[in-house]
């Protein structure tokens, strides 16, 4: 790749994907089966080279709708870029700061994120290599995924997890917060009854006050759960010390690590076990494998998450999960709730993900595939 290679054009589709079964967080819903989920794909080119990136616009999660993001990455952060130096990913991520400012979240994550994994996709396809040899960092070649239980009643469970059992996956993600604490419980209980042996943990998408996380946490030491995820509301801090002091489970990040620097505050604290890793919350893969680095160097355990991801946004995932050694178990359940039928060369099997191997992130897009599920805003 020559290095006066630039930014010579972006492109944005809105495109509607088949959703196959309903999900939920304790902030709504994410997916409902028979609607069609809408994700963003941001198209790179320069040189002859293209590059694709995915944002999932969850609004449920947080505040990025896919309007937003479509017209941010058109109006602002695009036209920020062309001319750039296709391989300054350090120089854009610090122009996307620029030109959609911090404030107290990191600006526009999710439109930054499209267009940082395009650019990496690009990067690679350029140089033929995949995005961890860009990196000089590949420790794994497959991530196990978790089957995720969500919103349902503790009667329901046991068919959701003989379901990802069938599907070959061996470890399970609850996520709660959903009902009432009552109710809550007893899901966790069932998916623990129903699936004995297999690795567990919970996910409450910020539910909770400290008193009641303390509480829950105590609750569900019986069910052998290895770690409890975002509890808190992402900027309680010094609540997340007490209850990392008090919790007698582990007490996993997700919401409350969007940049580098939230990370190094809640070291500094003392106040996190556990950083989960998700490159559409950091804004891309830029910030994402600065995070995990630093928490390595730390010696903070990392996990790995996802936001519903179609097989773009999947392989970015996997690339940063290989090459931290994230081996799983992993939520990225894309695959388990929508259907990606633009794309190709992603292989999961059994529960077990592969990390693409060939250049870029490893997944063809069918453009002709895109512009007849491209829907208007």
């Amino acid at each position: 790749m020559q290095l006066g290679l630039t930014v010579e054009e972006v492109s944005v589709h809105a495109v509607a994907l088949p959703t196959l079964r309903s999900f939920g967080v304790s902030g709504g819903s994410v997916a409902v089966a028979g609607h069609p989920s809408i994700r963003i794909l941001v198209k790179i080119s320069a040189g002859g080279v293209h590059g694709w990136g995915e944002a999932t616009p969850v609004p449920a999660w947080t505040y990025e709708t896919a309007e937003s993001i479509y017209w941010t990455v058109q109006r602002y952060l695009a036209p920020a870029i062309i001319g750039q130096p296709v391989w300054q990913l350090d120089r854009i991520s610090q122009i996307f700061d620029r030109t959609i400012n911090r404030g107290f979240s990191i600006g526009a994550p999710l439109a930054k994120c499209a267009l940082d994994v395009a650019l990496h996709d690009l990067v690679g396809r350029a140089l033929n290599v995949p995005i961890g040899v860009l990196w000089g960092q590949r420790r794994h070649e497959e991530v196990e995924l978790a089957w995720i239980i969500s919103g349902q009643t503790p009667s329901a469970v046991a068919e959701s997890v003989a379901e990802g059992i069938e599907n070959g996956y061996r470890s399970f993600k609850v996520k709660i917060g959903l009902h009432d604490e009552r109710t809550d419980l007893a899901v966790v209980r069932s998916v623990r009854e129903a699936a004995p042996d297999a690795p567990l943990w919970v996910d409450a998408n910020q539910a909770y006050t400290v008193d009641e996380a303390l509480r829950i946490a105590t609750r569900l030491q019986p069910y052998d759960v290895f770690a409890f995820e975002q509890p808190l509301p992402a900027n309680d801090v010094a609540g997340q010390r007490r209850l990392r002091t008090a919790s007698v489970l582990p007490v996993a990040l997700d919401e409350s690590l969007r940049h580098p620097t939230d990370l190094a505050t809640f070291v500094k604290l003392d106040a996190v076990d556990v950083a989960v890793a998700k490159v559409q919350r950091s804004g891309g893969l830029t910030l994402s494998h600065r995070l995990c680095q630093l928490a390595e160097d730390c010696g903070v355990r990392l996990l790995g998450s996802g936001l519903t991801d179609s097989d773009v946004g999947l392989a970015a995932s996997l690339h940063l999960f290989g090459a931290h050694g994230i081996s799983g178990p992993a939520d990225l359940n894309g695959r388990q709730f929508i259907a990606s039928p633009y794309a190709s060369g992603l292989t999961v099997e059994n529960g077990v993900a592969q990390v693409p191997t060939g250049p870029g992130l490893g997944v063809e897009v069918d453009e002709s595939v895109v512009q007849e599920l491209s829907v208007e805003l």
